[in-house]
């Protein structure tokens, strides 16, 4: 998924500037990173708000325009109002193609619905990670890593290591021997009580019989 985003060079620079920025419906902005010094810049608000809420502007290498110059970038940093739905400021950092990036990519679960845990044993999928920190060229850079939940049973669970990944992408805490826990299918109470009665009752029956 390529996501274009465009901006204009800021020239006024200082908070009371940012302000007025702020109150024209713009978002003050900054492109730092690479061999080229770092550029103030600045972005509509309502654009950059709406694509805030897509999941890969968060995890993608993102298309940068400025001036007619287009450059790649990494979104890093955001800064959010405390309490109004307004962005305050955003850092981009440049991309070099030929180095490798750090970046969190979001988990995505797939198949619970048919899991042995969930569909046998009536358990609930409890999502220890929801993403993770990998490590790669740009353009290995995935949207989004899948977890299949096809074949986990109840009271197992899924550990970095097991996670299928796409090809020249590492898991960060793997490389450190750091093996976290992903994801777990945890029996509800509520389950496990209904299935002692059940068995209470049953072994009541055969001595009884």
């Amino acid at each position: 998924m390529k996501i274009e985003i465009s901006a204009d060079q800021r020239t006024l620079q200082g908070k009371g500037a940012s302000r007025r920025l702020r109150r024209t419906g713009k978002v003050p902005a900054v492109i730092y990173g690479g061999e080229q010094a770092a550029q103030s810049i600045e972005m509509d608000h309502k654009d950059l708000f709406y694509k805030l809420k897509l999941e890969a502007f968060h995890a993608s290498i993102l298309s940068l325009s400025v001036a007619g110059k287009s450059e790649q970038v990494l979104l890093r940093d955001i800064q959010m109002h405390p309490y109004k739905q307004q962005v305050l400021h955003v850092d981009f950092q440049r991309v070099d193609k030929n180095k490798k990036i750090h970046m969190k990519v979001p988990l995505h679960f797939i198949n619970a619905e048919i899991s042995p845990g969930v569909k046998t044993s009536g358990g609930i999928v409890s999502h220890i990670l929801n993403e993770v920190d990998v490590s790669c060229l740009p353009a290995d850079l995935p949207e989004f890593i899948s977890v299949d939940l096809a074949q986990l049973t109840a009271g197992h669970t899924l550990h970095l290591s097991d996670l299928v990944l796409p090809k020249g992408v590492e898991i960060v805490a793997l490389t450190r021997g750091d093996n976290s826990s992903v994801v777990t299918i945890v029996i509800p109470r509520s389950v496990l009580a209904e299935e002692a009665s059940a068995e209470e009752t049953d072994a009541e029956k055969k001595t009884a019989g």
